[in-house]
């Protein structure tokens, strides 16, 4: 580790806070209704559409239809993804060929993009059209990021209204989130990224001629487009199928820097939002305070584990200041943490496989990450909202300290709330762990399983942690495009996505019914460094019981075996 690599690291934490901020304080005006600078161009647009999909903004639903709507619009954009796919090849912009998507391939694509996952168990330049990858994954890629951000805001509402049975309008919610955020913040971004060398176009590959004489097709397309939303929504899912290792999606170290900011900058801003909303800024603050812990931590392990290297390797004096095998190259070690951080905390495996790339304890974090539940800033929304459920659980448990019933916010946290709660943090290992246990002892699951020994076990386990957490990230060794994994990590995605979504709508509109009751001398304050320690702690505590001994098992297995000088 390096002072410069630390320099680098404040000035990416520092930049995505100060646009955090700015941007949570913007999309408070924009849920709360309240004009903005972008009323004037949108305002008319939003009622244009409202008018032709029969909306009546101001009628607002309870949490069940709330949920209801997210569920049948998520299923209709599964549907209409899958056909498309399977039809591909009839239809235009497809200038290379690309043939029909095979129907399991096309299920576990259209459920991963649907659910904001988008793991790739194909390769985007050479298995879909243009005209898929526009009309298609990128259309998908707004509205799961949209539907996610839609559920923070109606979560949000549960927690600051009183006495109401209604948590807002999926269908506004939505509408808003991408013509008010979404879809300018990606045209912009998009030309930027244009400017910095990124491919756009709809011509087909390029063959060139190298010196040897031997040709060479060079895939490219309308990267610059998808790359942004795909970043900005936390979606990964690119162009490439290797992501963001490919120089065509980040050509520059100032695009690279961008896109790890776009990474984290809309989840980040959503905290910001959280407090503005409920109307104490400070209950954000330490949100944010509670998850940039996490993140620190994070970073400080991973970049000490990769700076330091592989310890099979550097006894023999080989890549003594960290291996840049398979990584971002071009950058550097700080550079391919922090993508792989910050890809693993917001629900986006924008770096796919080059995680395989890196040594256990470094690959250890990821993992970690995902198994939290990716509240640490988290996707777009669900991040939010996955953590507002270790903080009912954190009061819950400073309540039963002073012998009180437990408040947040000036409600009470009673059992349905709790249960609820515990109810979505136990669907998630009960997924990634029964899942990987039946895919390490049937043949076809173990089919999968590129790598033997630890390696194998972390590799099975990192891939059904990663479509539970709707990452969408894997080990490099891992072959997820079988019958049967295409079906069972798609099962996973779904359970990752719905088991959290409908209770915390549940814990939504109980919370909005109730009234508020003022803080007394025995209300625990949720604003400062002691709230901030005790959520930490439960966060870490909840993942160590429910995954840390089997997380353990392949990355510290495969660290004692590097220590020792052996290599798999």
């Amino acid at each position: 580790m390096t002072t410069q690599g630390w320099l680098e690291i404040a000035l990416y934490l520092a930049t995505v806070t100060g646009l955090a901020l700015a941007l949570g304080l913007y999309l408070a005006q924009v849920f709360q209704g309240k004009p903005t600078w972008a009323t004037p161009a949108a305002a008319p647009v939003e009622r244009l559409i409202f008018r032709l999909a029969g909306v009546d903004p101001a009628q607002e639903q309870h949490w069940t239809h709330y949920a209801g709507s997210v569920l049948a619009f998520t299923l209709v954009g599964i549907l209409l993804l899958y056909g498309l796919m399977r039809v591909q090849d009839w239809l235009p912009l497809n200038p290379d060929g690309q043939a029909a998507v095979a129907p399991d391939l096309a299920f576990n694509t259209a459920v991963s993009f649907a659910t904001n996952t988008n793991w790739q168990n194909y390769g985007g330049e050479s298995a879909m059209s243009y005209f898929t990858q526009m009309a298609g994954l990128t259309v998908q890629n707004f509205q799961s990021a949209a539907a996610g951000l839609a559920v923070a805001v109606a979560v949000a509402r549960g927690f600051a209204r009183r006495s109401t049975r209604s948590v807002g309008n999926f269908w506004v919610d939505l509408v808003r989130a991408v013509l008010y955020l979404l879809l300018p913040a990606s045209v912009i971004f998009a030309l930027f990224l244009v400017g910095q060398g990124v491919p756009q176009t709809l011509g087909g590959a390029v063959v060139a001629t190298g010196l040897d004489g031997v040709t060479q097709s060079i895939a490219r397309g309308p990267v610059a487009s998808q790359e942004a939303i795909k970043l900005l929504g936390t979606n990964g899912g690119g162009f490439f199928n290797v992501n963001s290792a490919h120089p065509f999606e980040n050509p520059t170290p100032l695009a690279n820097f961008a896109e790890m900011v776009a990474l984290l900058v809309i989840p980040a801003s959503l905290v910001v939002m959280f407090g503005r909303m409920v109307g104490d800024l400070r209950q954000g603050f330490a949100l944010y305070a509670a998850m940039g812990v996490l993140l620190l931590a994070g970073l400080a392990v991973c970049y000490g584990a990769e700076a330091a290297g592989n310890p099979a390797l550097t006894h023999l004096g080989i890549a003594p200041g960290g291996s840049l095998e398979g990584k971002e190259v071009r950058f550097g070690v700080v550079e391919s943490v922090l993508f792989a951080v910050a890809t693993t905390v917001t629900s986006c495996g924008a770096v796919n496989a080059m995680h395989d790339s890196f040594t256990a304890l470094g690959g250890l974090v990821p993992l970690v990450n995902m198994m939290l539940g990716e509240v640490v800033f988290g996707g777009v929304g669900s991040g939010l909202y996955g953590m507002l459920v270790f903080v009912l659980v954190t009061v819950f448990i400073a309540g039963l300290m002073v012998g009180r019933t437990p408040e947040y916010l000036g409600k009470k946290i009673e059992a349905r709330e709790i249960k609820l709660a515990v109810l979505s943090l136990l669907f998630f290992p009960l997924s990634v762990l029964g899942l990987s246990a039946l895919s390490l002892v049937l043949p076809d699951g173990v089919a999968s399983v590129g790598a033997p020994g630890p390696h194998g076990l972390s590799e099975a386990v990192y891939a059904y942690a990663s479509a539970t957490a709707n990452n969408g990230s894997a080990f490099a060794g891992y072959n997820g495009n079988t019958l049967y994994a295409n079906s069972l990590l798609g099962l996973a995605m779904l359970v990752g996505r719905f088991s959290v979504i409908i209770p915390v709508l549940a814990i939504a509109g109980a919370l909005a019914a109730k009234k508020t009751i003022p803080p007394s001398a025995g209300t625990f304050p949720t604003h400062g460094i002691l709230f901030v320690v005790l959520l930490v702690a439960v966060v870490l505590v909840v993942g160590g019981l429910t995954f840390f001994p089997v997380l353990a098992l392949g990355p510290v297995a495969e660290h004692l075996a590097q220590a020792s000088g052996r290599l798999f």
